[in-house]
């Protein structure tokens, strides 16, 4: 199984990075940035108004841009397409 990225971004400096998604639930994505044993875990929530998911590590506010509809559609997607490759 290969692991999964998006891009994030860094609301500070306007950067864009692609990170590892540990879990991906509507209510809340996990993300690790970095690789080894200097990686770091970042949970992702929904914002207020439900455009985006926003949280921070390392004293910095990182970014997903697609809202809940869209990551919804994205984890729908995942399911059935794991749900597909079990069946004989």
């Amino acid at each position: 199984m290969s692991e999964q990225k998006i891009q994030i971004r860094v609301t500070e400096t306007d950067q864009t990075m692609d990170v590892v998604v540990f879990s991906k639930k509507l209510d809340k994505i996990e993300i690790v940035l970095g690789a080894g044993v200097h990686s770091v875990k970042c949970e992702l929530l929904p914002t207020a108004n439900g455009t985006a998911y926003a949280g921070s590590a390392m004293g910095r506010e990182i970014v997903y841009e697609r809202n809940r509809d869209q990551v919804k559609a994205d984890i729908e997607l995942e399911n059935h397409d794991y749900r597909d490759s079990r069946r004989r």
